[in-house]
């Protein structure tokens, strides 16, 4: 099982990240992921394929005053 965001899925296995953050409303714009501890550039989520041993981390970027 891949974990993301602390909570194990099956789901994402095989996806790429894009795909990934599409499905599930984030907005690639706005967001950093970090895989297995290493930050993944934006340019690469189309490439990085989620396997099922992987940990990810999707942070939202908040504005706010």
């Amino acid at each position: 099982m891949v974990r993301i965001n602390g909570k194990e899925t099956q789901e994402a296995v095989g996806k790429s990240i894009a795909a990934y953050l599409k499905e599930t409303g984030y907005d690639s714009r706005r967001v950093a992921v970090e895989c297995n501890d290493e930050i993944v550039p934006k340019n690469c989520y189309e490439q990085v394929m989620i396997r099922e041993t992987d940990t990810i981390e999707v942070v939202s970027f908040v504005g706010g005053g």
